[in-house]
């Protein structure tokens, strides 16, 4: 979240943190076919990272050690072009030529939000780039056409998520904790794993109470991990190692294949 001045223009820097799902439950499924869940979600320190400069013409330029496969993908389809034209569709009058770069740390199709937060962090970018001034209900809006994470990325501050992602409760005592995480650098089809859930229609959440942090999380589940289990060995495989560590829990994030363990604090 940063300004800085580089040959000599201002360049806009905004991190786009990865999304861990501490808990994830599935408890219905809408007509239009959204799935209801319930999701408790934090971020990291660690992510992609977009660079936004004023410049003649638009363009897109992704670098970073995850960036061969997006570049081999349609990147006009990419999330974070999409974000750009729809707040500048909301917003025309602010909205000049810029040239973006975005920096792919993340892994793609990992279960840890890349593509969402990478939508998020350019709304949040070209906000201030632009200078402009929306409410927030015109971004939650811009957010939630872009997918059902990217309001909870537009946050990222720990929170729980409900309905499709739309609903959020922001979670201010959430303490920062010791995470590691690991991916096998396999992608698992979200798709393919709903589609292989025994069942839609799960518990919510547990409530809190007076439980720690730890407890909480430790009562709770994630629904997807089961069936992406059944698709990729490799999950497995990476918990155990994780477990092998002394983490006090590990779990998947989201639809996979990231896993991660929580330690004590150092």
């Amino acid at each position: 979240m940063l300004s800085s001045e580089h040959a000599g223009a201002t360049e806009t820097i905004e991190a786009a943190p990865a999304k861990i799902n501490l808990a994830l439950h599935v408890t219905g499924q809408r007509a239009d076919g959204y799935h209801l869940l319930e999701s408790l979600v934090t971020f990291t320190e660690v992510g992609d990272v977009i660079r936004i400069r004023d410049a003649a013409e638009d363009s897109f330029r992704i670098c970073g050690p995850f960036s061969e496969l997006l570049q081999q993908g349609n990147e006009s389809g990419n999330l974070v072009l999409k974000a750009r034209d729809l707040l500048r569709t909301a917003l025309p009058q602010y909205a000049g030529p810029v040239a973006i770069q975005l920096e792919k740390n993340l892994p793609v199709a990992s279960g840890i939000g890349g593509g969402s937060a990478d939508a998020a962090a350019t709304l949040r970018a070209l906000r201030r780039h632009w200078d402009l001034k929306p409410d927030d209900g015109t971004l939650q809006r811009i957010a939630l056409s872009l997918g059902a994470d990217v309001p909870m990325c537009l946050a990222s501050r720990p929170l729980i998520a409900s309905g499709i992602g739309e609903t959020l409760t922001v979670l201010a005592d959430m303490p920062v904790m010791a995470l590691v995480l690991v991916n096998p650098l396999k992608g698992v089809s979200t798709p393919d794993v709903f589609r292989r859930l025994v069942s839609k229609q799960n518990p919510s959440l547990k409530p809190r109470g007076h439980s720690s942090w730890m407890d909480f999380i430790a009562q709770n589940r994630n629904d997807l991990e089961p069936p992406a289990r059944a698709i990729l060995a490799e999950i497995t495989e990476v918990s155990d190692l994780l477990t092998g560590t002394g983490a006090q829990l590990v779990r998947m994030s989201g639809s996979g294949a990231t896993c991660f363990g929580i330690y004590p604090a150092m």
